[in-house]
């Protein structure tokens, strides 16, 4: 690994905050940057173990825990694990010498945040939710600027640069892929498919409400839907559906190829976490949406609006939630075609923020300053 690093990449736990942190490190190597100078520090109990593993960036992983916001034996832990933590990334800074360091948020982004802090390196935080989490409110008191993907922030020092988005994503043609994205998974041309994505965990209450759905639909020969449960629900999933004499159904435990999904759909179904909200409006995928009423502070909910808002998706509450609702839905969009294109394109106008490269220019600008 190169001794002097331009950039460490913090934070991690879930998904949600992983490939953000890949795109942001793939739109540095884009700008001019050699992938080993582009490091990545996270935590060992985060999905970053298993997303980093294969990826051209150097990473470490700390023992550091999340604290929970409920009484729990695991916080008795944290102030220890987290001092710890910011002692051996600060050991590895000093080691680095980053121009900059920037964070994405989450329990793994303190140790280096904090570490950065101590060694006066610029810091960039990078807020992607409408309304930011505990970690980001934390470390943006330290940082030089915060990035935000939307107005209105209050976190100090905001700069309005979009989202993280995955370049693969960024440059996706929906139309010209979509033959292609179909092929690789077995779709006709002539089916209307619905992907069901709800966030790398999956949900059971959505995957409830699919199957159902399923169930309802089950001699419709001109629906296809792709399923992601989660690992965790894959053994409990509904059995698979070829289609020969209705709806083709197929369930996945984890999806490694979510640009393909982008380009095969004709609409998602979706939780409202910030990147799956940032990546349909960046592709311009129609989508149904369901906030987690689970999310710190009901923060889905406001980001689930930031599409609902302009009519790009149809948002519905997981109080509302039935297969039989969900088929309502579906057959309401299926049958109205200009409805769909509609919210295609508004999704697709929001997202030309996230396509602005704004977000690299910031880093590349604090990192002047070191």
């Amino acid at each position: 690994m190169n001794s002097t690093a331009f950039a460490v990449i913090t934070g991690g736990g879930t998904a949600g905050h992983v490939l953000p942190a890949l795109a942001i490190a793939d739109s540095l190597v884009a700008g001019g940057h050699r992938a080993d100078e582009i490091v990545y520090i996270g935590a060992r109990r985060g999905i970053e173990t298993r997303l980093l593993k294969d990826s051209p960036y150097p990473h470490h992983f700390l023992d550091v825990v999340g604290l929970q916001r409920r009484l729990a034996a695991s916080n008795i832990a944290f102030p220890f694990k987290l001092i710890r933590a910011t002692l051996v990334a600060r050991a590895l800074l000093k080691q680095l010498r980053p121009a900059v360091v920037v964070s994405v948020g989450g329990y793994a982004s303190f140790p280096a945040t904090f570490a950065a802090r101590l060694a006066h390196i610029p810091i960039v935080v990078v807020s992607y939710d409408r309304r930011p989490g505990l970690a980001t409110r934390v470390s943006a008191r330290f940082a030089n600027v915060c990035a935000v993907a939307f107005e209105g922030s209050k976190l100090p020092h905001a700069r309005i640069t979009g989202a993280p988005v995955r370049r693969e994503l960024l440059a996706l043609d929906r139309i010209a892929a979509r033959d292609a994205a179909r092929e690789q998974f077995g779709v006709p041309d002539d089916r209307f498919l619905i992907a069901v994505f709800s966030g790398s965990l999956g949900s059971q209450a959505i995957n409830k409400a699919v199957t159902e759905m399923v169930e309802i639909f089950e001699r419709r020969p001109e629906l296809a839907v792709r399923h992601v449960v989660g690992e965790r629900f894959l053994a409990d999933a509904a059995p698979l559906r070829s289609g020969e004499s209705g709806i083709m159904y197929d369930v996945v435990g984890y999806e490694n190829h979510m640009v393909q999904v982008y380009a095969a759909a004709d609409l998602m179904i979706t939780r409202a976490g910030a990147s799956t909200i940032a990546e349909l409006s960046a592709a311009g995928v129609p989508a149904i949406i369901i906030p987690w009423p689970g999310a710190a502070e009901d923060h889905q909910t406001d980001n689930a609006s930031i599409l609902g808002s302009i009519g790009a998706a149809v948002v519905l509450a997981e109080t509302d939630l039935s297969g039989l609702r969900l088929a309502s839905l579906v057959n309401e969009l299926l049958h109205d075609q200009g409805s769909l294109q509609e919210m295609a394109a508004s999704a697709y106008a929001a997202g030309e923020i996230h396509r602005s490269g704004r977000l690299a220019d910031v880093i590349e600008l604090m990192a002047e300053q070191r």
